[in-house]
């Protein structure tokens, strides 16, 4: 006899019980839930004591489930609708998920769409169950040489485990490296339209109650993307079985070398068109999400321009926050220090202008263990002193209103990895970021991985309300991924990811990233150059001392 605790209530049973019978979810709400923190499918069958809490598409990892599980629905519509045609997903711009067809010239998109749509409603309408089921590598391997799936078989031999993971739904059989929702009739809710050479498809977010947000365009960001795939592709390392292969003897060091000197070649095409105007440019204004490594960027920036005969000086968006009491407090009662309302915008703005006129001006400097102004330092500059700012509300036109925008050259930094597990599984941006954060603050911090993971939900939070809706004021999108990173940070995530016991509630997060990050082949840091925005996130950056 087991007891379980669920929604108030409690339940004692004297056999084994699936999730499903447990939470009885006749609306389709709840895809997955959490037993004992630990995230389980509703197939999943058990037999002891357990706190069950059923997740809606309110958290985050839901949204995960959904979204991998909504790949394998238009996949298997595909594979019913154009069995000949072979498609690949990319993570895309505004919260959405791109698909291309790789094997068709100029397909009609829009023909297409409306096929596979009918077909995906069909397959909602019919509630068809995942199966889990579970192969031995070899089973797999003439599994995927059978379906010609040539990039599945060449990420397997990077799997340690000697047993893999398909799900069947009906007759189709597919693998999403993630959890599932029960059966497709939980995914009724999607929008696909056509976009560039393939479509787009949005699906609920978490942050929008649930509900598909609006596409917002984003042409610059967008193109970055599309540089950024086209050159993977062009390297070769467009895929993690291909990236691998480059990992050994003497290709190491040129394959580093070579995703090095494509940063070095976007600093000197923003050198050239900084210098190009430096008699108009006086404030360069930098910007971006979490652990995009703006810190690095701009010290490698101020040394592209100082090149060219300039000599920029750096101003911390820091020492503007207000001191703590005045600070303008939410409506539930809380301080939000990323809001631009904990700035000193005014002050900002009139400091920046003055500088710009040639004044002498009194700079206020923050002195965070007061929480309060600590002190003003005095600053002049001349015309070959142009100005970088970095900070979150740095491309904000509220920052720099009282400047002339042709005086002001604004840089949005995120890295735009274009990476694949295989055609059906691209390697999220997002958690990319969230990796080099947990690295960081494990090696600067001494924080755990869980404490970070802790964090992010707010972080992310703050970039949806302050950061993205700016990206697109920017001039210049630099990509400050790196194809060759995660081959580095593996060895540091790892570790610190795989101490969260099993029983946090931020487990069934790690495990996520832990499932995709084991399949990179480890690189040895010590070939990471010294000045390399990798750098700050593992440290031995020649920029700053540890």
């Amino acid at each position: 006899m087991f007891t379980i605790h669920i929604n108030d209530d409690t339940k004692t049973f004297d056999s084994a019980i699936t999730l499903r019978d447990v939470v009885m979810d006749p609306n389709k709400e709840f895809p997955v839930a959490r037993v004992n923190n630990r995230l389980r499918e509703m197939s999943y069958k058990f037999a002891y004591d357990a706190e069950v809490v059923p997740l809606t598409l309110d958290h985050t990892e839901v949204v995960h489930v959904y979204e991998a599980s909504l790949r394998y629905l238009i996949a298997m519509a595909f594979s019913r609708v154009y069995p000949t045609y072979n498609i690949k997903f990319k993570y895309s711009v505004s919260r959405a998920i791109f698909c291309y067809i790789t094997n068709v010239e100029q397909p009609n998109i829009e023909d297409i769409i409306q096929h596979v749509t009918a077909e995906m409603k069909t397959l909602v309408e019919a509630d068809l169950p995942f199966e889990r089921i579970t192969t031995t590598v070899e089973e797999a391997k003439e599994f995927y040489r059978e379906n010609n799936y040539q990039d599945r078989n060449d990420i397997l031999q990077y799997r340690p485990e000697k047993t893999v993971h398909f799900y069947r739904c009906d007759s189709y059989q597919n693998y999403m490296y993630s959890y599932m929702v029960p059966s497709t009739g939980y995914l009724s809710k999607f929008h696909m339209f056509p976009f560039d050479i393939g479509f787009l498809i949005q699906y609920p977010r978490s942050e929008t109650n649930r509900e598909i947000p609006p596409y917002q365009g984003a042409p610059k960001y967008i193109d970055t993307l599309r540089k950024a795939s086209v050159w993977a592709h062009i390297v070769e390392a467009d895929y993690i079985s291909n990236l691998n292969s480059k990992i050994h003897n003497q290709h190491t060091v040129d394959f580093i070398h070579m995703c090095e000197a494509k940063h070095n070649a976007m600093l000197t095409e923003l050198g050239d068109r900084i210098a190009d105007n430096k008699h108009q440019i006086r404030l360069i204004a930098i910007a971006g999400p979490s652990s995009s490594g703006k810190t690095t960027f701009a010290n490698r920036l101020r040394i592209e321009l100082m090149t060219r005969g300039l000599r920029p000086i750096r101003i911390s968006l820091d020492d503007y926050y207000l001191n703590r009491e005045d600070i303008p407090v939410e409506p539930d009662g809380s301080i939000d220090l990323e809001s631009i309302n904990a700035l000193d915008v005014a002050l900002f703005n009139a400091n920046m202008k003055d500088l710009i006129a040639g004044k002498t001006v009194e700079l206020p400097v923050f002195d965070f263990a007061s929480k309060k102004r600590g002190g003003y330092r005095t600053m002049h500059v001349t015309e070959d002193n142009p100005i970088i700012i970095e900070g979150i509300h740095a491309l904000n036109d509220l920052m720099t209103s009282s400047i002339h925008k042709n005086q002001t050259y604004k840089i949005y930094i995120s890295p735009q990895l274009q990476l694949n597990l295989d055609n059906h599984n691209p390697i999220s941006i997002t958690n990319l970021r969230l990796l080099r954060r947990i690295v960081r603050d494990k090696q600067f911090r001494n924080a755990s991985a869980l404490r970070t993971l802790s964090m992010w939900q707010s972080v992310r939070n703050g970039e949806f309300k302050w950061i993205y809706p700016n990206q697109e004021h920017a001039d210049y999108v630099y990509n400050s991924g790196l194809q060759y990173e995660l081959n580095v940070l593996k060895k540091y995530a790892l570790p610190t990811l795989q101490e969260i016991p099993n029983d946090s509630e931020y487990y069934m997060m790690a495990n996520r990233l832990i499932k995709f990050l084991k399949y990179f082949k480890d690189i040895n840091d010590d070939l990471v150059p010294n000045n390399s925005l990798l750098r700050e996130f593992i440290g031995g950056s020649c920029f700053h001392e540890e």
